[in-house]
């Protein structure tokens, strides 16, 4: 692989954001690739937003990808994908997570959560929304919605030749394996 790929995984914090970008990095350093993975943690413990950038190719030099320029957009949260949208490629594709999770600024009364989020990245983008709170809850851990997005991820980005079990088991706690395990085929799922 000689060009480099560009991945936005946005959410909220206490999605489980950071973990899936980490999971995914070990997973594409493994099979060989040089991966670049940049966090930003906006007030993430209360409930603001966290973007983790994950680059990977032959040769990355750097991890920040610049509006225009992500391949794909993870949002494990649906307005964090319309904040975000202006990083993504022409022809790139968002996968959304069915999901609402309003900061405290809207729990508050001081915004309010934008309406029609759906449809609004609809107008401008390959969308593929994914109801991973519905599916983690269905496998019996609602906390493995992060890692169904992971699986889609995966899918959508033909990285499925990679052992995710494996690495889920390097980045798990032993307890949490096989449901997460679960949780990235049932992600999978959704996009084939």
């Amino acid at each position: 692989m000689t060009d480099v790929k560009n991945i936005l995984l946005v959410g909220v914090g206490g999605q489980g954001t950071i973990l899936a970008s980490k999971i995914l990095s070990n997973g594409l350093l493994e099979h060989g690739y040089d991966v670049k993975m940049a966090e930003i943690h906006g007030m993430s413990q209360r409930g603001g937003s966290v973007v983790s950038q994950v680059r990977y190719g032959e040769e990355v030099f750097s991890p920040v990808i610049d509006k225009g320029n992500a391949d794909i957009i993870v949002a494990f949260e649906m307005m964090e994908a319309l904040r975000w949208l202006g990083h993504l490629k022409p022809n790139g594709k968002v996968i959304v997570n069915n999901y609402k999770l309003p900061s405290a600024r809207i729990n508050s009364g001081i915004d309010q959560y934008p309406e029609n989020v759906l449809d609004r990245i609809k107008e401008k983008a390959n969308i593929t929304i994914i109801d991973a709170a519905d599916i983690a809850a269905d496998l019996g851990n609602r906390r493995t919605m992060n890692v169904v997005l992971l699986g889609s991820l995966i899918q959508a980005m033909d990285l499925d030749n990679i052992d995710w079990n494996t690495v889920v088991k390097e980045n798990i706690k032993e307890k949490f394996v096989d449901i997460n395990i679960e949780a990235l085929q049932a992600g999978m799922n959704c996009i084939k």
